[in-house]
């Protein structure tokens, strides 16, 4: 939670810093030929830029996954935990170690699609969409910690 903390402290500083730079931009623009509408326009632009570069990019819809999760899977892996097969969590290391395809949301996909040992195949119970949800909520959830 403290790494978290520390992170979204870094991400406040930063758009505050981007913030008093636009002010500064908008206060000294009358000194040139620019418009302070363009570089209200251009401050906007750059935030909103910043702040998409900044988000991981998932293929599935990660709140959509959390609800698909908690109906079809939590029944055996609350909290990324593994109630079957107590060694093999949805912990970030424990994917990375034993994950078919690696730490990566296409192998989780695999992985809920078509089954592996005790685990049971989902790829007739879910849609692609919803396996796809899935996958990007675990891989999100294993990087920041499961709570």
């Amino acid at each position: 939670q403290v790494a978290k903390g520390a992170g979204n402290l870094v991400q406040i500083k930063f758009i505050t810093m981007k913030i008093a730079v636009a002010a500064t931009l908008l206060a000294t623009a009358s000194a040139f030929s620019v418009s302070p509408q363009q570089v209200a326009k251009g401050a906007v632009a750059g935030a909103a830029a910043a702040v998409i570069a900044s988000t991981p990019a998932f293929a599935g819809d990660v709140g959509a996954g959390e609800t698909v999760f908690n109906a079809n899977c939590a029944a055996c892996h609350a909290g990324g935990q593994n109630v079957i097969m107590p060694e093999k969590t949805l912990e970030k290391e424990a994917l990375e170690s034993y994950l078919t395809g690696g730490f990566n949301e296409k192998a989780v996909m695999t992985q809920v699609t078509n089954g592996k040992n005790a685990m049971p195949a989902f790829g007739g119970r879910l849609s692609d969409e919803d396996i796809a949800n899935v996958a990007s909520y675990v891989i999100k959830s294993s990087t920041d910690g499961w709570e």
